[in-house]
Parts: C-alpha cells; structure tokens; sequence
C-alpha cells in the first residue's frame, strides 16, 4: 500500500515539473528575418541589398557559427578536432575493431570440438561401432542406491 502512495506522489511531481517545463519552454521561429530582407525604393522602383560592413565581409567570420565543443574560439580547429575525434572513433574503433573482432581465432576452441566429434563418429562408423557407446562409463565404477535405500521415492526416467 505504500508503494502505491509513493508511486502516487511521484506521478504529481513527475505531472508538475512537465507542466513546469511547458511553461518556460521558448518557441523558435523560422521566418525570414526583416534585416536579411531586400528592400524596395518606391522612388526609383530598384532594389537594394542592404549593405555589410566592411569588417564582415574582410574576415571569414560566420555570424550563426555553432561550436561542437572542441574549440570555441576557432571554426577551423573546431571542425578539424570534430572530424579527427569522429574518423577515429568510427572508423577506426568500429569498423576495424569490429574487423578484428571477427576474425578473432577461437578462444574456446569450439570449432576444434566440432572437428573432433566428426572425426571421433567417421573412426566409430568404420569400426562399425555404434555412435555413443551405452557403457560410455565402465558399471561397476556406477555406486547405485539400493531398493530399501529409495523407499517411495518416485524414479523418473
């Protein structure tokens, strides 16, 4: 019963910190922004881009750049360390390892079990013996329990 309380009262907190999140969540717009826009001279009918400065258009800086954390001052060391750390870790530890992986030798030597039981039954095929032998263990080294020893203890075969 005070498992169903606490699960009860975790179902509240869980229902307010969503309703909270909701709340102060801010929406992204996709429009075109107004600064990006061409405008038109109603005087002369021609349009013009508005104009960059000149700062912008000497440096190679883009505006909008998003870092991916290796570098955040530098596009350049930013994008060469993300596509270093990626080749690395796909390429190398995926798809090699994987590679390597699969062409391990067999540590448990399973395949060489295998070979051994169809070498083991073709030498036993012509012996003419028969596949599994029913003294596989010799019967008198087999201690059984006596009838009085089992009592009414049911045997399942």
């Amino acid at each position: 019963m005070s498992g169903l309380i606490r699960l009860s009262s975790n179902v509240l907190l869980m229902r307010n910190l969503i309703q909270h999140s909701a709340r102060s969540a801010r929406l992204i717009s996709s429009s075109q922004k107004n600064r990006d826009a061409a405008t038109i001279d109603v005087t002369s009918k021609k349009t013009t881009k508005p104009a960059e400065p000149a700062a912008a258009s000497t440096t190679a800086v883009k505006k909008n750049w998003v870092s991916y954390g290796f570098d955040q001052r530098n596009e350049a060391n930013d994008r060469s360390a993300t596509n270093a750390s990626f080749f690395f870790s796909v390429t190398l530890c995926l798809v090699l390892g994987s590679f390597y992986w699969a062409y391990l030798p067999d540590p448990q030597l399973r395949d060489w079990a295998q070979r051994e039981g169809y070498l083991e039954l073709r030498r036993r095929e012509a012996a003419g013996l028969e596949p599994i032998s029913k003294d596989f263990i010799d019967p008198s080294q087999i201690v059984l329990p006596t009838d009085e020893e089992l009592g009414n203890t049911e045997i399942m075969i």
